[in-house]
């Protein structure tokens, strides 16, 4: 029985992980283009913050290994 809610668990982080950086850098992209059609000198701010979301999902990696007993 506890395999099967660990499996949830993990589906459950993988899943809301991968949603929410989806989300965050598809604002941050439009964003990010916005910005570089108005000034080419913000590239490396912008390439830095549409990297930092993908942090997100590594951490929900981490909770579902946690929850699936392959860590801990």
């Amino acid at each position: 029985m506890a395999t099967e809610f660990g499996a949830i668990a993990a589906a459950i982080a993988i899943s809301v992980t991968a949603l929410s950086t989806a989300w965050a850098q598809a604002k941050i992209g439009t964003a990010g283009v916005g910005a570089l059609a108005e000034d080419d000198s913000l590239f490396g701010q912008v390439l830095i913050l549409a990297v930092i979301p993908e942090t997100m999902v590594i951490f929900g990696l981490v909770v579902a290994l946690v929850a699936t007993g392959f860590i801990g």
